[in-house]
């Protein structure tokens, strides 16, 4: 909504006219950004549901958060405007109230907006994508492999002596290690891929269009590697390793359940012969 103009025109200075003015425009452009961004998510959603190409679903991602980038850059233009109108309106504490009241309104609303998109798709902690937006982003990848024959992996990463770490030094510097060990999991993945964290020190790894299983046990060996390097935190060097499972579409399962079991079942065995990385190695196929 804009802000009404004062009862006697005339009376007001033709700095409160500019103002005014610009404030009216502001509003608009706040306006239509939160629109756009309400339509951006709303096809976001769509694309989940129908089972979009993971590129498509990305691209939407991206665009929403451009989008939200123009509502936040509007709404500090907005807070500008506000802070120049409610200068020259010192003796009109009705009209800055209400201008007041919309930017408050303005600002509360795009922050639920980002807020619950936030909560819904990905992890509080790590900023990763959470366990239903990795399932989605699974199923998807399914799908084009199906279509192009293509051959992808999930890995199943869980931390070992996390709990020790969270036990001797607190919850506070336990999260911290599990930020960095995210920030090191996204440096080893390409665009297409992804990593989720599934929850307490267990995170998700999906790799499109692998070639040989050469390159991803080699991958997954880097990637132990990486994470067993120490982790400074303030005045402490801290440890953690990786037992890692593999799994492989479509040699070890044509489902995004089957994958994610079987990687599941290969990371207990890394872990039980402390090999740090093991492959499903059951012939059967489901």
């Amino acid at each position: 909504m804009s802000p009404s103009r004062p009862e006697d025109p005339a009376a007001a200075t033709p700095a409160l006219h500019a103002a005014l003015d610009q404030s009216e425009k502001v509003t608009v452009k706040v306006e239509e950004a939160a629109h756009e961004l309400a339509a951006v998510n709303t096809t976001l959603q769509k694309d989940i549901t129908a089972g979009a190409p993971t590129a498509q679903v990305q691209r939407t991602i991206e665009k929403s958060e451009a989008v939200e980038q123009k509502v936040q850059e509007a709404a500090a233009e907005l807070v500008e405007v506000t802070t120049a109108l409610a200068a020259e309106v010192d003796e009109r504490e009705a009209l800055e109230g209400h201008v007041l009241e919309m930017q408050s309104d303005l600002l509360r609303s795009q922050s639920a907006e980002a807020a619950s998109r936030h909560r819904a798709l990905h992890d509080a902690l790590t900023n990763l994508p959470n366990a239903t937006l990795f399932a989605d982003r699974l199923e998807l990848a399914l799908e084009q492999a199906r279509r192009h024959e293509w051959r992808l992996a999930v890995m199943f990463l869980d931390l070992d002596r996390f709990k020790h770490i969270n036990d001797t030094h607190g919850h506070d510097i336990g999260d911290r290690v599990l930020q960095e060990t995210a920030e090191r999991l996204s440096a080893f993945v390409r665009g297409g891929d992804s990593v989720g964290r599934r929850g307490g020190d267990e995170f998700l790894l999906l790799l499109l269009e692998v070639k040989g299983d050469a390159s991803v046990l080699d991958l997954a060996a880097a990637l132990a590697t990486s994470i067993g390097e120490p982790i400074a935190l303030d005045d402490l060097r801290l440890s953690v390793g990786a037992s890692i499972g593999i799994a492989i579409y479509p040699e070890d399962g044509k489902s995004a359940d089957l994958l994610l079991r079987r990687a599941d079942a290969a990371m207990y065995l890394a872990k039980q012969t402390q090999s740090q990385v093991a492959r499903h190695a059951s012939p059967e196929v489901g």
